[in-house]
């Protein structure tokens, strides 16, 4: 362990999120250059360092700093070396050194005390005397508060954020109420500001305590996909996270409420407890609906004939349902699709879409991933293009009720006379609720999905509650077609959705295999085998495009479990792939990895080959899936490339948001479509192991399904009809309007 002392000559790089920063400093001995993680840290700044040298086969020596303390300036030379280093704006190098010649060793006592004294040097106003003695005591006071926050066990990167958001705040804060900071410091959830209020000292049945235990269980339950609980369960969920009697906490629902947090209804005899944001959300969400269904003036006579001109120029045949999918689509502002895989949706979609060219009408097409937009494209020749990129994202719209981070808005609508969103099971109410701000009455809005779908990530049951308010016009497709009952993915997955058995003998199948194993061990190692070796060559795709889908996180044969075990045999080690380590995590050149949550901020940019920006633009969502390019150990970045070549680079704080996607659970695979699907199965929960589940994952796959495991499993999935209940209510407000 080496210990330096010096002055902060010259910040190389510096990462404001996570205080990683690279710096020359100069001492007795010369110049060295440093790397470590510094809260605080200016140019100017007297400095005594503790770390290793280290060679960097790049950038040379480095001392790697493992502990600093910032030293005050003593001695006339530091106090002139700090103050004209432009760690205090405004004073530069001649100016510095005229107020030390002033006051020499006095000069820090005089900023601080009587500021006004500074005047006496030639160059210095009052007004330039006031901001020099505010930066030099803000500079204090934040070391002061840093020194504080510490005291509680809060880490650099947090005390960072909770100062940056309460300034000199920060102690009666703190001191008061620190479940504030859950609230208003992003990042920050009620587990950090519960244990923060521990080591305070305040008690466990404090009102504070339970208001915002209240609130973030609420918070929790949006997260599940709710948009409400009803309140006996909030009260049951609260109390085992708080250890705190249910009795002790109703009267704090309604402080909840007064606070305008919370909205309480009341609905056959049910009470329900919704965050403010999304009650409102589901209430202007089905107004908005119900102004868009409006009926379109052409006759239904005019209609089919101008549908048979429109099939015999496209060359494309529909039967009774799908033309009457067709007229409805037509003659209504708003209209439901729906049916499972192939049922001939993309067939009617395309007649729709030629029958609105042939009207000379301007067409929109969206889905709500990537992945979906670009199997859009592929199945109508028409481009489609992700919402969010529709709607032309510009910041976050999850802060704000789900549409001030969207270009296109109420201020500002799509321009189009008619735009057709697939994929609809996948969309929460979020993303609804947006695209409904979005478009003008008038506009027809034909929504498509298969309603026996997963629901979407995000909170709600948009289209499932759409279809069950009975309000809107809906045509559900059920006949199969001749090239689709080829498949026995196609008529598997109807079995599977009608609660039929499957036969699992693999006879006769070309794309539905079964292969029976009951231990978890002998499941991957086949899993492997069909990776590396057999399903390639078989569906003619590369051993990347093949995905891995099971229904748990833990477990033997969960995602977690999986990635780390595939990741060593699809992308084992080498000396020329780079890797960090973070968390539990080893992320390495080559691998496959899962954007998991969504964020607006991230940019992206699509290069030739030579390295000239063709295309730019923000946000990467969850779900959204890619390959590590690149890792740069210096610099602290890690680079991904998602669909149509976008790449984003990541600070290495920011990998958090990402996760090995050599196995996904079969919730994230929602809109997604692979040559060929893996699915290991051995028993499971009874909630979570059900029919929908099943489904799901079969229809992810375009050539080839392979399950491997119990047949037994398998075979009570299909009986398990029981689905994971979703509190929601936009049925209910449709019905209200």
């Amino acid at each position: 362990m080496e210990t330096v002392t010096g002055y902060v000559e010259h910040i190389i790089y510096r990462n404001e999120e996570n205080g990683y920063t690279v710096f020359n400093l100069a001492g007795d001995d010369g110049e060295v250059t440093c790397v470590g993680t510094f809260l605080y840290i200016g140019e100017g700044e007297l400095m005594e360092l503790s770390g290793d040298y280290v060679n960097h086969n790049v950038y040379g020596t480095q001392l790697k700093v493992t502990s600093h303390e910032v030293k005050e300036p003593e001695d006339v030379v530091s106090i002139e070396r700090y103050l004209g280093s432009g760690a205090i704006k405004g004073l530069g190098a001649a100016l510095a050194g005229r107020v030390v010649r002033k006051f020499k060793g006095d000069t820090f006592r005089v900023i601080e005390e009587e500021p006004e004294r500074l005047v006496e040097v030639k160059g210095i106003s009052e007004r330039k005397a006031r901001e020099i003695a505010e930066q030099v005591e803000e500079k204090k006071d934040m070391r002061k508060a840093m020194i504080f926050l510490q005291k509680y066990g809060i880490s650099n990167a947090l005390s960072a954020k909770i100062y940056q958001h309460y300034g000199q705040k920060v102690y009666e804060v703190l001191e008061g109420n620190p479940y504030q900071i859950a609230e208003h410091v992003p990042g920050v959830g009620f587990k950090t500001a519960d244990e923060i209020a521990a080591r305070v000292g305040i008690h466990m049945d404090s009102d504070y305590r339970i208001r915002s235990g209240l609130f973030h269980t609420l918070l929790q339950a949006v997260n599940e996909g709710h948009v409400y609980l009803p309140q006996r369960i909030l009260l049951h969920r609260t109390s085992q996270l708080l250890g705190v009697e249910v009795q002790e906490m109703e009267k704090f629902v309604m402080d909840l409420c007064v606070d305008r947090k919370v909205v309480i209804k009341e609905i056959n005899e049910e009470i329900r407890v919704y965050p403010s944001q999304y009650y409102y959300l589901e209430l202007n969400t089905a107004k908005m609906l119900h102004d868009l269904n409006i009926s379109c003036e052409m006759s239904e006579t005019a209609i089919e004939q101008r549908l048979r001109k429109v099939e015999e120029h496209a060359e494309l045949s529909l039967d009774e349902t799908q033309r009457q999918a067709v007229i409805g689509a037509v003659k209504h502002g708003l209209f439901v699709l729906t049916g499972g895989p192939g049922t001939g949706k993309t067939t009617t979609i395309n007649t729709m879409i030629h029958f609105f060219e042939s009207e000379g009408m301007d067409i929109l097409l969206a889905a709500p991933t990537g992945r979906a937009a670009k199997r859009m494209t592929e199945a109508t020749g028409f481009e489609a293009q992700t919402i969010h990129r529709l709607l032309e994202v510009n910041g976050n719209p999850e802060e704000e009720g789900g549409v001030s981070g969207f270009m296109r808005n109420r201020e500002n609508p799509l321009e189009s006379d008619v735009i057709i969103i697939d994929e609809m099971s996948m969309v929460d109410l979020n993303l609804m609720h947006a695209l409904l701000s979005a478009i003008v009455v008038g506009t027809r809005l034909i929504l498509v999905g298969d309603v026996n779908q997963l629901p979407s990530v995000g909170p709600g049951s948009v289209l499932k509650d759409i279809i069950s308010s009975d309000c809107f016009p809906v045509v559900k497709l059920t006949k199969i077609f001749r090239q689709a009952g080829e498949s026995d993915i196609v008529i598997n997955a109807h079995r599977i959705n009608a609660g039929e058995p499957v036969s699992l003998d693999n006879k006769g199948s070309r794309d539905f295999f079964f292969l029976k194993r009951d231990d978890a061990n002998v499941i991957i190692s086949v899993i492997i085998t069909l990776i590396q070796k057999k399903l390639p060559g078989y569906v003619k795709a590369l051993p990347s495009d093949i995905q891995v889908m099971t229904p748990m996180r833990k477990g033997l044969l969960g995602v977690e479990r999986l990635n780390t075990i595939l990741q060593q045999y699809l992308n084992p080690p080498e000396k020329q792939k780079t890797e960090k380590e973070f968390g539990d995590r080893i992320f390495r050149v080559g691998d496959k990895v899962m954007q998991i949550k969504n964020n607006y901020q991230l940019e992206w940019e699509v290069c030739t080959k030579y390295g000239m920006t063709v295309e730019k633009g923000v946000g990467i969502f969850n779900g959204d899936m890619g390959i590590v390019k690149e890792i740069n150990l210096y610099t602290e970045h890690l680079k991904v490339e998602y669909d149509e070549k976008r790449v984003v680079e990541y600070p290495f704080q920011l990998l958090e948001e990402l996760e090995l996607a050599y196995a996904i659970t079969i919730h994230k695979s929602q809109g997604s479509e692979y040559p060929a699907v893996i699915i290991p199965l051995l028993p499971g929960p009874r909630l979570l192991y059900n029919r929908n589940l099943l489904y799901t994952a079969v229809t992810r796959a375009k050539k080839c399904v392979t399950i491997v495991g119990s047949e037994s499993t398998f075979q009570e999935m299909i009986r398990n009809e029981n689905e994971q209940k979703r509190y929601t209510s936009l049925n209910q407000c449709i019905r209200d309007f």
